[in-house]
């Protein structure tokens, strides 16, 4: 199925689960939707935190295409599930923002983990939640971001139990992709993040860990959900974690070396 025909699906409501190894060869974006008052801050946000937040793209005010990204896309309609902020805590859950949407809204379209996946899924390095048709595990950290007016939080990121020697491996293979977040920022005693239970993910769903194994962390594209929450806006919107605007970039145009 080509990105266009899965967006089609999700418009049409007919796909409403995560989308790890979905159109494995085209970069997946998280989302984050606010006012364009408050757009300048967050654009300043991204580029001091570029490992979570990596920017593939980024819309006129009100414009609800993307075509940088891809054809016939509909931000409103094309991402399985979004979650909707009210002055900074979580309002709803939804699967279409036409009647919500506005005029002044502007668009951040960021690199997402699932993207490098199909490189260590290529690489023959096993991926547990794929293996488990689970959601990636996701959690906050005790690493403060870098703040921009009122965007702020802590680092969230995503987690993947490898051996060593695939641990190695991953760090070899990612760091070729900092549009996607790039190497891990961490790997092995998850305490040092601030994390005190691997199986009590603040995002996403638990995965098996065996004991040969070491956790394997990378910045995490559902950072700016903490940012807007600590930023308390009357009105966001952002992807539901794990539930990506799939797009029609190969992944391997996102290599940096």
């Amino acid at each position: 199925m080509t990105p266009q025909a899965f967006r089609h699906q999700v418009r049409q409501g007919g796909f409403r689960k995560p989308t790890a190894g979905v159109c494995g060869d085209y970069a997946q974006a998280n989302l984050a939707i606010l006012p364009q008052a408050q757009a300048a801050d967050f654009m300043r946000f991204c580029q001091l935190n570029p490992k979570p937040c990596p920017l593939l793209g980024v819309g006129e005010p009100g414009q609800w295409q993307m075509p940088m990204l891809g054809e016939d896309i509909d931000i409103r309609t094309d991402l399985p599930g979004y979650y909707v902020y009210r002055d900074g805590e979580r309002a709803e859950e939804r699967v279409d923002l036409r009647d919500i949407w506005q005029p002044d809204f502007v668009v951040f379209a960021i690199g997402c983990s699932f993207s490098f996946e199909q490189m260590l899924t290529q690489a023959g390095v096993p991926l547990r939640h794929i293996q488990e048709g689970r959601n990636v595990s996701m959690y906050r950290t005790n690493v403060p971001n870098g703040r921009a007016g009122p965007f702020g939080g802590d680092l969230v990121v995503s987690m993947r139990p490898m051996v060593s020697r695939d641990a190695i491996r991953s760090i070899q293979i990612t760091s070729r992709f900092p549009a996607v977040h790039g190497a891990p920022i961490h790997l092995g005693d998850p305490a040092l993040l601030g994390i005190a239970d691997l199986q009590a993910p603040d995002y996403g769903d638990a995965v098996t860990v065996h004991a040969d194994e070491l956790p394997v962390f990378w910045a995490c594209g559902v950072t700016p959900q903490e940012a807007l929450r600590s930023a308390k806006l009357p009105l966001a919107i952002t992807h539901k974690p794990g539930h990506m605007l799939v797009t029609d970039v190969l992944n391997s145009s996102l290599a940096a070396f």
